[in-house]
């Protein structure tokens, strides 16, 4: 392999986005195409798994055609949204569309089967995103479909079978459908049983930043690239974004403001907690501990559209204005449960406080602030769990892209964050890691800072007086939840 560039897709939820990316962590060439997901039924969310690969391809091909010779290109690697799975017959074909990691139809299934012991096999408390509880409600509604299936793949697994011909992922992937026995770095009998699977169903493993296989000639002529190139394992987009970010030095923490918002730090160990979920790392005896929130930048946008006629510019630029705590509107972000630190299904959002001085800007500003006091939760939780303060943040996603969201997040935690210069940092991380598999320094890709924003003290002193409420909102209506929850 002469070439100098590696490709790197996300797949993530709502694109696939492709990045050539040379040794010196130099973006050369870049291209997006859309991903649409369907929502059924309430708290269903689905994909068409082969648009996952027709968007791959359509990203890849461009940005391969914007290159001055795509013989440059000695490796792709992938990274993608985790939890995600589809179901294929023998052929390689979906039998049915996707099921999506924010999808929350399983929640019976979560309080039957939802056990101490399979938090501690998996390191995945009992939640809507692992696909365990998902795969064992199809078992359950759609018994013939898992039977019939040839095999179940996370997204990796899926584009790996499309481009090289064979099913395999990587374990940091394989990891996140909480199907996997952290200690084993394998499949989980239990788990596996548990959810009405066979073995036989699940893809082959392999390291992550090994290669799975070539690019098949015909995946490789789709793609725009002139021979076979390897397909590196890649890890799953939080991990990435992590790798790339640099986080495990001390006292950091990669903070994601996606559709949800997901906080990890580095653990060279696989401790347990509700305060986090725990995640395979890149290396043998690499850990993530992550805290997550299934609602964030989906829903400021879903606030600005159902409340602000779609005009993000006009609700940010009001709500900029308005001072700390939205003139007491305070937020509860569980749109989609609640995750960290108390894993509840039945959980939904929550705004109180209303008074007709209030407008669409005062619930966009109340909803950037819940998440903020999310996160400010979390952080307290995880760093009492694991006695480890968490002094710095470094922030990606696209509210990291919002000057008022960051600044919210500083106020509120009173942390520094750190906004990463690079758009596609989970890209970043698996460009990364096809380089050190090419024999590249990995250090040229180290993170960078594009800028940082720093509390203001006022702000934060303001936000302290708004925690203690929020803290207290969600025990509060916990029973009233669970009461509405039956109803959805």
């Amino acid at each position: 392999m002469t070439g100098d560039l590696v490709v790197a897709v996300d797949c993530s939820t709502t694109a696939a986005k492709a990045v050539a990316v040379d040794a010196a962590g130099t973006v050369v060439a870049a291209a997006t195409r859309p991903l649409a997901t369907a929502t059924p039924a309430v708290g269903f969310h689905e994909q068409d798994a082969t648009a996952w690969y027709s968007a791959t391809v359509g990203a890849v091909a461009e940005a391969v055609a914007a290159l001055d010779d795509p013989a440059r290109v000695a490796a792709v690697c992938l990274t993608h949204q985790r939890e995600s799975f589809v179901l294929l017959d023998r052929a390689g074909a979906p039998l049915r569309p996707a099921i999506l990691w924010v999808d929350s139809r399983a929640r019976e299934e979560i309080a039957e089967l939802g056990t101490p012991a399979v938090h501690a096999t998996s390191g995945k408390p009992p939640d809507t995103t692992p696909a365990l509880y998902k795969l064992a409600w199809l078992a359950r509604h759609e018994p013939d479909h898992v039977a019939a299936a040839a095999a179940v793949a996370d997204v990796q697994g899926y584009l790996a079978l499309r481009l090289t011909g064979r099913l395999a992922t990587s374990h940091a992937s394989a990891d996140t459908l909480g199907l996997f026995a952290l200690a084993e770095l394998d499949w989980s009998p239990e788990l596996v049983a548990l959810a009405g699977l066979r073995p036989d169903q699940l893809p082959a493993l392999v390291a992550a930043g090994s290669p799975i296989a070539d690019l098949t000639p015909e995946a490789a002529a789709a793609l725009g690239l002139p021979g076979p190139v390897p397909l590196v394992a890649g890890i799953g987009d939080g991990q990435s974004a992590g790798l790339a970010l640099g986080v495990a030095e001390r006292g950091v923490a990669y903070l994601n403001l996606g559709t949800s918002m997901v906080c990890g730090v580095s653990c060279g160990e696989a401790l347990t907690s509700p305060a986090f979920r725990t995640l395979v790392g890149v290396r043998p005896g690499d850990y993530v501990l992550e805290t997550v929130l299934n609602a964030a930048a989906y829903l400021a946008s879903w606030a600005v559209r159902e409340f602000g006629a779609g005009d993000l510019a006009a609700v940010q630029a009001a709500a900029a204005l308005l001072p700390p705590g939205a003139e007491g509107l305070l937020t509860l972000p569980y749109w989609n449960a609640a995750q960290t630190p108390y894993w509840d299904p039945a959980a939904r959002g929550a705004v109180v406080g209303w008074h007709g001085r209030h407008t669409a800007a005062h619930l966009y500003r109340s909803v950037l602030e819940g998440v903020a006091l999310e996160l400010r939760l979390q952080l307290g939780e995880l760093e009492r769990a694991t006695g480890t303060p968490v002094e710095r943040l470094r922030a990606v996603g696209g509210g990291a892209r919002s000057p008022l969201w960051t600044q919210i997040v500083a106020d509120v935690t009173g942390r520094e964050v750190a906004v990463m210069a690079d758009g596609e940092v989970s890209a970043a991380g698996a460009a990364l890691l096809g380089h050190v598999y090419l024999g590249h320094d990995g250090a040229a890709l180290a993170w960078r800072s594009g800028h940082v924003v720093v509390p203001d003290r006022r702000a934060t002193a303001a936000y302290d007086g708004l925690y203690e409420p929020y803290r207290r909102l969600y025990p509060a209506l916990k029973d009233v939840m669970a009461l509405l929850a039956v109803r959805a």
